[in-house]
């Protein structure tokens, strides 16, 4: 199974792709958006299966999510120039920071790179140009990690890996964007059932982004709790820029089948929350100048 999908993983990675018609549209709706996902290192498995062929891959699962709520993927990668990333981010309508399991530490890499595309697409939202940003997981870290001016406010948690959870709401929950026009069903599948699926070992508290002055920069949605009682994000929004992040991975519950993996839910109604998710964010892509 793993090999299977680390072949579409590089099948996806090297294919030359041609921005023949670009992604932004002067009709102020686009019904061809183009997701950038971001690359991220290998990891010692994956190096050595295939023999340091690769340095960097994107798991196909997310470009299978993306492509399911019907936009199309591009590769967004590593330790390039700002001219690289300014040249695609104005041929794109969105971008996700997948998770993984790489260092915020390493020059040049995954980390370094979301805060190119954050700083980018803060200015581009700022101008008035409609450029939204996902983080998943790692991704969602990386983006705390950015907003704090390169500040790790990660803190160790137990219980959260390889686990399905529901998902605790905030008060005000029903004002966000993400949320303020989801159905009741999928709002109550979400409180309700184990249906996001949770890999991670470090997670952020609102005591973290207090300290850094993140309190009133992103909307905590929805929070969980460790084993020990910890209460961290699972869920935010900025309360400004079209800019999301998740704790848990929607992505993997219509697409990881590793058996391994008890934590991915296959529900019928993990699925609907899955596609709510994915159909959400290209909608996002969607708009233009909003």
């Amino acid at each position: 199974m793993l090999r299977t999908s680390v072949i579409q993983i590089i099948v996806i990675y090297f294919t030359q792709i041609q921005y023949l018609i670009t992604a932004r549209s002067p009709l102020g709706y686009n019904d061809r958006p183009i997701i950038g996902i971001v690359t991220q290192e290998a990891s010692h498995h994956l190096r050595t299966t295939y023999n340091n062929a690769y340095s960097s891959y994107i798991a196909a699962s997310y470009v299978k999510y993306v492509e399911s709520a019907g936009a199309r993927v591009v590769p967004i990668r590593l330790g390039r120039s700002r001219s690289y990333y300014e040249d695609i981010m104005n041929k794109i309508n969105g971008v996700i920071f997948p998770g993984g399991s790489t260092n915020f530490t390493t020059r040049n890499g995954f980390f370094d790179t979301v805060g190119k595309i954050y700083r980018i697409a803060t200015r581009m939202n700022e101008q008035g140009d409609y450029i939204p940003l996902w983080g998943t997981c790692l991704g969602f870290e990386a983006m705390t990690y950015v907003a704090a001016g390169d500040v790790d406010v990660r803190v160790e948690c137990t219980g959260g890996n390889n686990v399905a959870l529901p998902l605790n709401f905030t008060n005000n929950f029903n004002e966000s964007k993400l949320f303020k026009h989801a159905p009741k069903g999928i709002i109550n599948i979400l409180k309700n059932e184990p249906v996001t699926a949770n890999f991670h070992k470090l997670c952020v508290t609102k005591k973290k982004l207090k300290e850094v002055n993140l309190s009133n920069t992103y909307h905590v949605l929805t929070v969980n709790y460790d084993d020990s009682g910890l209460r961290y994000i699972s869920t935010m929004e900025h309360f400004n820029m079209p800019f999301y992040a998740t704790q848990f991975h929607p992505e993997k519950n219509s697409f990881e089948w590793a058996t391994r993996l008890k934590g991915i839910p296959h529900s019928k109604n993990a699925i609907r929350v899955g596609q709510y998710f994915a159909n959400f964010f290209v909608d996002e892509g969607i708009k233009i100048d909003n």
